[in-house]
């Protein structure tokens, strides 16, 4: 039964995100190209809609004909839809920053607060900065055709088959599979050269629902938290390096750029296409090896961790050298 539900959310994903596709050109819902963009001409975005619709769509059909998910999952969907409304108000009129940020800091607070309450406050504060700081990583990470979608269907293809190595609950697993088959259809419409965008409305509830699989993870005994990390460690790098060094330089952080790794490279090599086969070949031959050491060995995983990061840290630090 498995393979069919995952199979008949991914047709799902493929046709409400067509759907929303042709709405976006009705009402002009474009993300027109400027200095900073890898795209040429105007795309529609806020396909997060459709791709969310049928995650929703999923869960809803294996609720009903396998096993009732626990109350965690619905708390996760009720977050993400509120993030969705919040992405697809930005992507059509626009936000400033400072109202995003707080939207979203209440937002994962608050699913903090609730599921893990009365845990220590250090504890909740560090969960909701991670959650936060996850959701706009990705929202960073989200700048050429392709990327965003392939890296959560990688980390959730990889937390699937780790987690059922190590025996993690089931629901865990369908999750991942489910979700990993929303991204899968909406490649369809997002490889190069991409005919929707998933703007705000995706790549920011994508980060979360990464982020809260991962805390989910560690304290439901799913998929360890450091494993996620590793999953997850080309986003995690290049986001938090290339933030880093403009806070140092004094730039403006919060503004839009073009200066990420990602970025670069798509600059340096002339297409996309290619940076998307070098996140995957690192993903797959470097990390997902060291996530698979930090699951099954856990006394190593600190170390795995360490491997992944450094090198992956210093190509970012000495990004400079390209365009």
């Amino acid at each position: 039964m498995l393979s069919p539900l995952v199979f008949l959310t991914f047709l799902a994903s493929v046709l409400l995100c067509w759907l929303y596709r042709q709405l976006a050109l009705r009402w002009h819902i474009f993300d027109v190209p400027n200095e900073r963009s890898a795209h040429q001409r105007p795309t529609p975005r806020g396909g997060g809609v459709g791709l969310f619709l049928a995650l929703v769509a999923g869960v809803i059909l294996a609720a009903a004909t396998l096993d009732t998910w626990p109350p965690p999952y619905g708390v996760l969907l009720l977050t993400g839809g509120l993030l969705v409304l919040i992405g697809l108000f930005d992507d059509i009129y626009g936000l400033p920053a400072r109202w995003r940020m707080l939207g979203y800091a209440v937002l994962c607070t608050a699913v903090v607060v609730w599921l893990w309450w009365p845990a220590p406050p250090l504890l909740l504060g560090l969960a909701s900065f991670y959650l936060l700081w996850l959701l706009n990583l990705y929202n960073f990470m989200d700048g050429i055709d392709g990327l965003a979608a392939l890296e959560a269907l990688f980390v959730c293809l990889a937390a699937a088959a780790l987690g059922s190595s190590i025996g993690i609950p089931q629901w865990q697993i369908l999750f991942c599979l489910l979700l990993a088959a929303v991204c899968a259809g909406f490649l369809v419409w997002n490889l190069p050269t991409a005919s929707l965008f998933m703007g705000d409305a995706g790549s920011i509830t994508l980060g979360f629902l990464l982020g809260l699989l991962s805390l989910l993870g560690e304290t439901q005994a799913g998929l360890p938290l450091l494993s996620w990390l590793i999953l997850l460690a080309v986003f995690v790098s290049d986001a938090t390096v290339t933030l880093l060094r403009r806070i140092l330089t004094r730039q403006a952080f919060s503004e839009a750029h073009s200066q990420h790794l990602y970025q670069r490279l798509a600059r340096y090599w002339g297409q996309p296409g290619w940076v998307l086969w070098a996140v995957l070949a690192v993903n797959v031959l470097w990390l997902l090896p060291l996530a698979a050491v930090a699951a099954l060995w856990p006394e190593w995983s600190w170390g795995a961790l360490v491997a992944a990061y450094v090198p992956l840290l210093a190509g970012v630090a000495n990004s400079d050298i390209l365009p």
